[in-house]
């Protein structure tokens, strides 16, 4: 019966609007008393039923709950006869919770989206060859997929065949679709625009990227701040306080309406609801723009931030070393890079992928004797030439002459950043190469923002040469850079700027980060990252996309703030009609009912805001 009743609250309570109606229709048209106080006694108890099962339910696991207010109140307002003050004021609370319910759900409506994109099916190749549509639960590890024009990726995988645009709005927060081809990376839940991918599956389930975003939002709309931890404990006592006071009241007053009156004024319902809300939008607004903030204790810490510590390889830079620059000191340059690229394609250092995709088509050539000096480079012939490709060290080790002109050239490049890379064929030097790592596209004015944003120290920790890193600190305007730093530098680094009362944010993408994201305050991973950087962090940026991060800060600074508003709009509510009620006559139960159901609405809406929040520019 209990179960009955509490499933048909919004019935009962559109049941109680009608009759509240009748009455006062029955009252003001016909003059018609005794249905109007008919009418007026049974919404009082019929709305008064399911406000007094929650209070129950609530005593018997021992809290003192609002509804029990509520409850007393409807009932001591029903035996002393006022049945207009105990039917209206049952009729607002349940209206209130109905209004609030509705609302709320609007503020996950993040996840509803994120659960409804979710893939149901995929087409599965079987044993005769052919592709079967088949439950997406039914998909393993290693299985080979089809995925059609318009259809939902089922699975994270790799393309084996095809190439089309895929829209990964629902992974990244870009809705720009992106280009598949072969060994690309697809994740489930994206959508294919055009094309058709044959794709091998990689994760299934909720191991996927997508599965793990689902479960990461739940787990932080489901999680509680430092503020809404302490709202929990305050009501848990002030529901009580209310309670005795207004016994007391009617002890030395013997008003048993007045005494009803705190009792419903005392309804703490917008500081209960009001920090969940603003938690629950902002994160919403988190998932839907790339940014997982991992529960609601991340955005307290991550709003105070004063201090940003990046990790440079991956999270500065692209983390994909180019040829920035190249000189020719021969007119066979064609022939040089032939023999370049002959040799390099044996290579598997990061430099020789760089080298060879700026070489691009050439003839490659057979090669033989290959040397690898370790720390230098390689030493090979190459048609019946002896090519050397390296460092300074392998050229002074092959004795080839470095002019004035090309030692200046050599140190320019060094300033610039760059590793080098020479060639020399039979002992004379023909090409040098410089290669660096490329800042990201757009980094220095996300650095701009996260300044503006209240961030005083932008420092950047690094394995590179101090050289390399210096470059990049200049080109970026950072606060502080060290290089040649080891992971345990890393941490040390974090911990000494800790110490000294600074909150720290780190930024990283490597296994390497995983000690100093998890030492912050605030670890944030680059979404593209490792899988112990993305669970050891607190914040994941989707895609790896840098300019995330200023609208997560903004976001969580926005979040906090409006808790705060929310603290403030409640409390305020409660003491204007407690002083309402000692120096005015105009606030009686329904009033205080009424006003307190407003200013649930208003905390709602206030944090329903974050929902649509968007860093200015």
């Amino acid at each position: 019966m209990q179960r009955f009743i509490l499933k048909s609250k919004n019935q009962i309570t559109l049941l109680s609007a009608i009759l509240i109606a009748t009455a006062y229709i029955s009252k003001w048209a016909a003059g018609n008393t005794e249905v109007f106080t008919l009418a007026l006694i049974v919404a009082s108890v019929i709305g008064a039923l399911p406000i007094a099962i929650q209070a129950y339910q609530a005593l018997r696991v021992k809290v003192v709950s609002i509804d029990l207010l509520v409850t007393i109140a409807v009932i001591s307002a029903f035996l002393i006869q006022n049945y207009e003050e105990s039917a209206i004021v049952t009729f607002l609370f349940l209206f209130g919770a109905y209004l609030e319910q509705r609302t709320l759900n609007q503020t996950r409506s993040a996840i509803k989206e994120l659960t409804e994109m979710a893939p149901e099916s995929a087409f599965k190749q079987m044993e005769n060859g052919e592709f079967v549509e088949v439950d997406v639960d039914d998909v393993d590890e290693g299985d080979l997929l089809l995925v059609k024009t318009g259809a939902k990726v089922p699975v994270d995988g790799t393309v084996i065949f095809g190439d089309g645009h895929i829209n990964e709005a629902s992974i990244t927060g870009e809705s720009l679709p992106v280009g598949k081809d072969k060994d690309s990376k697809v994740f489930a839940g994206t959508i294919l625009e055009n094309g058709t991918l044959q794709i091998v599956a990689d994760r299934v389930g909720e191991d996927t990227t997508f599965g793990r975003i689902i479960e990461l939002v739940e787990e932080a709309q489901d999680s509680k701040s430092q503020t809404e931890r302490f709202v929990d404990r305050f009501s848990k006592y002030y529901t009580p306080v209310v309670l005795f006071l207004a016994f007391v009241v009617w002890l030395f007053t013997k008003d048993v309406e007045l005494a009803i009156t705190i009792l419903v004024l005392g309804c703490p319902g917008a500081l209960v609801i009001g920090v969940p809300v603003s938690n629950v939008a902002g994160i919403g607004n988190g998932a839907r723009s790339g940014v997982l903030l991992k529960g609601s204790e991340v955005i307290t810490d991550f709003s105070r931030v004063d201090t940003m510590v990046f990790d440079k390889t991956g999270t500065l830079t692209v983390g994909n070393p180019s040829v920035s620059e190249t000189i020719y000191y021969s007119a066979d340059s064609a022939e040089v890079l032939g023999y370049m690229a002959s040799i390099e394609r044996e290579s598997d250092h990061p430099l020789a992928k760089a080298i060879l995709e700026e070489i691009g088509e050439v003839e490659f050539s057979v090669v033989e004797s290959t040397e690898v000096v370790k720390g230098g480079g390689i030493v090979a012939n190459v048609n019946e030439h002896r090519v050397a490709v390296g460092n300074v060290a392998l050229m002074e080790r092959e004795k080839v002459y470095l002019s004035d002109e090309v030692k200046a050239d050599i140190d320019r490049f060094m300033n610039c950043g760059n590793s080098l890379v020479l060639t020399s064929v039979d002992g004379e030097l023909k090409v040098l190469m410089g290669v660096r790592d490329q800042i990201r596209k757009g980094v220095k004015e996300n650095l701009r923002k996260l300044k503006k944003l209240g961030v005083k120290n932008l420092v950047m920790l690094s394995g590179d040469n101090q050289g390399t890193v210096d470059v990049v600190s200049r080109e970026l305007g950072l606060t502080e850079a060290h290089g040649n730093m080891l992971p345990e530098d890393k941490s040390a680094y974090i911990k000494k700027i800790q110490s000294e009362g600074h909150i720290v944010a780190f930024i990283g993408d490597g296994v390497n980060d995983s000690p100093s994201l998890a030492l912050a305050d605030i670890g944030i991973a680059m979404g593209s990252g490792t899988d112990v950087a993305i669970e050891t962090s607190d914040v994941v940026l989707m895609n790896s996309d840098f300019s995330r991060l200023p609208h997560a800060l903004g976001l969580t600074k926005s979040i906090s703030r409006n808790m705060k508003q929310n603290v403030t709009i409640a409390v305020g509510v409660v003491l204007v009609l407690f002083a309402g009620l000692l120096l005015s006559e105009w606030v009686s139960m329904s009033v205080g009912m009424l006003v307190h159901e407003l200013s649930i609405l208003v905390v709602i809406i206030n944090g329903m805001r974050l929902l649509g929040f968007r860093l200015r520019k």
